[in-house]
């Protein structure tokens, strides 16, 4: 999933609304974050083979340091201690952000081909498989994303142009690229997918800027 992933960060800012949104996009792609920094040191393998799934011509060979359930568990330790330290999270955001770092691996598990591990080495590797359906992917994870986007955006409002701007440009890049998904050529070679999705990067912080230029209002719009 990718959209899906996103949905749940929005939806818990409304569950702990004093925290940045930047924090919950960061944990919720955090195993995506970690992985093309591994491929790219060889550490894990992915191979290009259109038709592999519908949805996507990625194989994942060997992502056990960033997609296993074991290992997401810890980097969720590892998250929500720096956000104690960062950001001054309260232990209860801690303890989400956790959550969300592992909820990474159970949406995985519905999208993927059986491939993923639930911890590095010997593991058996599983998946529902929802991405060999077009069709079940834009509806189930569809359905996700806009339930997300109406957590947030329900009792919040932008306080500018630039909230506007900020917020609606990251949603309609996301979707656009989410949707795109299945009629794109696939990458040239696994090191150019690599250094391409490093680009996620820029999403914790871009949701940090925007979800600034928002705040909450009163049931009376005060």
């Amino acid at each position: 999933m990718f959209v899906g992933h996103l949905a749940l960060a929005l939806a818990s800012k409304r569950a702990q609304p004093t925290i940045s949104l930047g924090w919950f996009v960061a944990a919720v792609t955090m195993a995506d974050l970690i992985w093309p920094v591994l491929l790219i040191a060889g550490v894990e393998h992915v191979r290009i083979a259109p038709g592999a799934t519908v949805f996507t011509p990625l194989v994942f060979d060997s992502y056990p340091w960033s997609h296993s359930l074991l290992t997401l568990m810890l980097w969720g330790l590892a998250l929500a201690a720096f956000a104690r330290w960062r950001a001054k999270a309260t232990p209860a955001q801690g303890v989400l952000l956790a959550v969300l770092v592992v909820s990474h691996w159970v949406l995985d598990w519905i999208t993927h081909a059986p491939d993923m591990p639930f911890w590095p080495g010997g593991s058996p590797r599983v998946g529902l498989g929802l991405w060999n359906s077009i069709g079940g992917t834009l509806v189930i994870e569809g359905a996700i994303w806009i339930a997300g986007l109406a957590l947030y955006l329900r009792g919040r409002r932008a306080a500018g142009p630039m909230g506007l701007v900020a917020f609606w440009a990251f949603v309609v890049i996301s979707t656009a690229m989410w949707v795109s998904g299945p009629w794109s050529p696939p990458p040239p070679s696994a090191q150019t997918l690599a250094w391409l999705a490093l680009v996620g990067w820029i999403m914790p912080p871009w949701a940090a800027w925007a979800d600034r230029h928002f705040s909450a209002v009163s049931p009376t719009g005060g």
